[in-house]
């Protein structure tokens, strides 16, 4: 699809840093010279997973929660949006012409003039391409962690961002599937990645990514496996029983269930003890 010619939003730039001589550098000192040069520029960097940031050079810019939510809204769609339809999702209980001018004000609080923000037409809306976006990082990695390619392992950096959810405090009905979305992605990723981990005998790795699903879901009966399977593995079948009969209990507790039969096959050979 074809779009009109885009404009764009701006936040400032700091200053350049100038260099002024020494007496020494003017008289012709053999002291080494000073340059001074400016620090290269970083793009705007944008942060959703855990809560709202938005850095400029390094630096946190506040900005009004229209404008937050506006940023979000546009970073969670990688495309060009029609500006009717981000004003109809960010306010949806106010009228067209209501909407349409809450979308200008929000627009207005972006506009700054050196960095890029958000890219504009006579009707689409979407988020600057100099915008790095944490979450579209992650789903990338998760994408690589589940494409079966034993090789690819991150690093615990990365690995910690798949730890954490899309604005969890935020309660707007658009965030709700895109929220959902991410989290079944990263679940996904977990557990392959703890079970990858575990083939590779990085046994600590392993435990920490099965924990970590587990954590974000305790009923996931999958995440619980990969636990296990990284706890028998390293030898300690203790740990592998105590996981298992927990799940058990807290499947029962909450779902009146019992755990599938590829559980009960993982664990055949443990000798557990039968709960209640």
């Amino acid at each position: 699809m074809n779009f009109p010619h885009k404009t764009v939003v701006h936040v400032p730039a700091h200053r350049a840093l100038e260099h002024h001589p020494t007496p020494a550098q003017r008289r012709g000192s053999r002291r080494p010279r000073l340059e001074m040069t400016e620090a290269p520029r970083r793009g705007p960097q944008l942060a959703l997973l855990g809560g709202f940031d938005l850095l400029v050079d390094g630096q946190i810019v506040a900005l009004p929660m229209a404008a937050q939510r506006l940023l979000a809204f546009l970073a969670l769609h990688e495309r060009p949006l029609l500006r009717v339809y981000v004003a109809g999702s960010l306010w949806p209980e106010t009228q067209e012409r209501h909407a349409a001018g809450s979308l200008r004000s929000a627009l207005f609080k972006l506009r700054h003039p050196a960095y890029a923000l958000v890219e504009l037409t006579s009707g689409h809306v979407e988020l600057s391409q100099e915008m790095s976006v944490d979450v579209r990082d992650s789903i990338a990695l998760c994408h690589r962690l589940l494409d079966h390619s034993p090789a690819f392992v991150p690093d615990e950096a990365d690995e910690l961002r798949l730890s954490t959810d899309v604005l969890p405090d935020w309660s707007d009905d658009w965030l709700v599937m895109e929220r959902e979305h991410f989290r079944q992605l990263r679940l996904h990723a977990l557990e392959a990645l703890s079970e990858r981990l575990t083939v590779l005998g990085r046994f600590p790795r392993a435990i920490e990514s099965g924990i970590a699903a587990v954590a974000a879901e305790p009923l996931r009966e999958s995440a619980h496996r990969a636990l296990i399977k990284a706890h028998v593995a390293e030898g300690n079948r203790g740990e592998a029983a105590r996981q298992y009969r927990f799940f058990r209990q807290v499947l029962h507790d909450e779902l009146g269930v019992e755990p599938s039969a590829a559980m009960e096959d993982l664990v055949r050979g443990l000798r557990l003890a039968t709960v209640g």
